[in-house]
């Protein structure tokens, strides 16, 4: 066989897949699709076997609209919402780097919610706050902002007599006003009509002039990202029929991980680390210690993540260190051949504006909540219940009854 014949290009194998190259990356993420840099080329080959090995495991579609069991490992639902290609993720058929040039949260929240008909974020529509909230948000005061809105959010829908309706235009409203509840719980400040990002920067960097637009831009860039973890966690709360306010609740508790929003913390302590020593030595020592890099690698953008980009560039105008704008992403790819993310720009942008510490996490949720709503809200509109199926691999049945009662008491 010639060698030629054990790979495909990613246009051939995502072809005899049937899928976006966006899906085909997500494959190779899980591990289910080998690949490798093809020589003397920037592109990357896909092993022949596994693509066709995966060809014959999946089987036609007898799900409801919303779901589709492609295979056993990789569940994939049918969404308007977003995609994401190597361009960046895409907005209802808008780019997120564009969108993040001039728009705003909460248009990319409009655009996401597919709001036509109302202004979710007009001046009146404020949450409703009940005496209860108020004194679970003053008790945790000083806790983690994540942590403070999710026990704020837990009593929200109680004091919102709109939270179940069913109305398309009604959930973009409860969605506004979960929304401007969830920034101003993390910002211990009271719901307002000021714009999302102004409200940020007005409370974490109230005297750099830079802080508005950058905090507007980053916001925009991590509003969506099609099936992450903590927006698969959020359709898969709303598929049970529960209310705006709790599916957010379950993505903020997903986001919390460290290879999820976590990411971006990790990723400041690589910042302040690199603070006071020259870029070079300490990546070196790192990659021989076998030590991983917060921040960068990422299952689908394999040469980088162009909201990565975008933010760094625009902190680069700003005037924030080159070091950390350029020579740091550099260096860390030619050593590792990992290329940076946007988990690595955030920490940037907090290292830049000195923003409080943990708001990392609390900016991408701030961000993410807009996503969170809309997979919410179609997931609702679907109606269906999510409920993948497990492959088993325990001991095979016909097992004698006494045999697993003899191997727990040891005989």
């Amino acid at each position: 066989m010639k060698n030629s014949a054990l790979y495909l290009s990613a246009r051939e194998a995502a072809a005899e897949l049937a899928i976006s190259p966006a899906t085909l990356y997500a494959y190779v993420s899980r591990g289910l699709i080998r690949s490798e840099p093809t020589p003397d080329s920037r592109k990357n080959r896909y092993r022949a076997e596994d693509v066709r090995a995966l060809k014959e495991r999946r089987v036609p579609s007898t799900e409801p609209r919303g779901l589709r069991s492609f295979d056993a490992d990789l569940p994939v639902m049918d969404t308007e919402i977003s995609t994401i290609t190597e361009e960046g993720a895409i907005y209802r058929g808008v780019n997120c780097v564009d969108l993040s040039e001039n728009g705003t949260l909460e248009h990319a929240a409009t655009l996401l919610w597919d709001v036509s008909g109302v202004d979710p974020f007009e001046q009146d529509n404020q949450p409703e706050i009940s005496e209860e909230m108020r004194a679970i948000g003053q008790a945790a005061r000083r806790a983690a902002p994540i942590d403070r809105a999710i026990a704020v959010l837990a009593l929200a829908a109680s004091a919102d007599p709109r939270a179940f309706t069913r109305a398309p235009d009604g959930r973009a409203m409860v969605g506004a006003r979960i929304v401007r509840l969830l920034v101003a719980t993390m910002l211990n400040a009271e719901p307002s009509a000021e714009p999302l990002h102004q409200q940020v920067a007005t409370a974490w960097a109230p005297d750099n002039k830079h802080a508005p637009d950058l905090i507007r831009r980053a916001l925009v860039l991590l509003a969506d990202h099609e099936l992450n973890a903590s927006t698969f966690t959020a359709r898969c709360a709303a598929s049970t029929g529960l209310n705006l306010y709790d599916a957010v609740i379950a993505g903020l508790a997903a986001l919390k991980g460290p290879q999820h929003g976590g990411a971006g913390v990790l990723a400041s302590q690589l910042v302040k680390a690199l603070v006071d020593r020259d870029v070079e030595p300490m990546v070196r020592e790192r990659v021989a210690l076998g030590e991983r890099f917060a921040g960068f690698g990422h299952g689908v953008y394999k040469r980088g993540d162009p909201r990565a980009q975008s933010l760094l560039n625009a902190l680069s105008r700003a005037g924030a260190p080159r070091k950390f704008t350029r020579e740091v992403p550099e260096r860390i790819a030619e050593a590792t051949g990992e290329f940076v993310n946007i988990d690595y720009a955030l920490a940037v942008l907090v290292h830049a504006l000195r923003l409080p510490g943990g708001s990392e996490l609390a900016l991408f949720a701030m961000a993410r909540s807009v996503g969170w709503i809309a997979h919410a809200s179609e997931q609702l509109q679907f109606g269906k219940l999510i409920r993948p199926r497990a492959r088993y691999v325990g001991p095979a049945p016909g097992r004698r009854a006494g045999g697993a009662d003899s191997r727990i008491r040891g005989t």
